[in-house]
């Protein structure tokens, strides 16, 4: 959300959040290179158009609940923060403990009280504490989507993540949407995963 209130345009929330204060001092040179670069642990932070293309795709409203698994640098985070504004939720999730306090650092920092990085658990993939989420944003990829996820979403959520080299927006009920090709680090989980009707992988 702006200064009077409004809600934020993804394009308006990526112009308000520089990507090169959420990478190492090493890699900040690199931040208006539309690639992923390496943040450490064998992660990365996602190309900004990859990053705009699945925030354009999740739809985030103001006031949403949503779930940020894989959240790394805690840049998407924040992003999306800007666009649920205060009357929102946005917990980030992310599985290396170093990382995790990097990414809480910059979420902290960004001022925005109603955004926050936890610490994953490797046996459980999500933050059911606070589910369900309207919208779930998944930054590692999988060859199947998690039934774990699949049940931290409310009944009208929106789910995008990519599984098998394709992006997905996935909701209950509805064939699942293929939105391109991209390449993520993988989804690291212990809890299962749920085949996707007619998307193989």
């Amino acid at each position: 959300m702006d200064r009077h209130g409004a809600a934020m345009t993804v394009d308006e929330a990526m112009s308000a959040t520089p990507r090169g204060g959420y990478l190492p001092p090493e890699q900040q040179g690199y931040a208006s290179l539309d690639r992923a670069l390496p943040i450490g642990f064998g992660q990365t932070n996602s190309q900004p158009s990859t990053v705009r293309a699945m925030l354009t795709a999740l739809q985030v409203r103001v006031g949403d609940r949503v779930l940020d698994v894989g959240s790394g640098s805690g840049w998407t985070t924040v992003l999306q923060a800007r666009l649920v504004g205060p009357s929102g939720l946005v917990v980030g999730v992310e599985l290396v403990p170093e990382l995790t306090l990097r990414g809480r650092a910059a979420v902290q920092a960004s001022g925005m009280a109603w955004a926050r990085v936890e610490q994953a658990d490797p046996d459980i993939l999500g933050w059911p504490p606070d589910a369900p989420f309207d919208r779930i944003l998944v930054s590692a990829q999988g060859e199947t989507v998690p039934v774990a996820l699949l049940d931290q979403l409310t009944a009208d959520g929106t789910m995008v993540l990519p599984v098998g080299g394709r992006l997905l927006r996935v909701r209950r009920g509805v064939r699942p949407e293929v939105l391109g090709s991209y390449v993520f680090v993988p989804l690291v989980t212990d809890t299962g995963p749920r085949p996707v009707p007619g998307i193989g992988p």
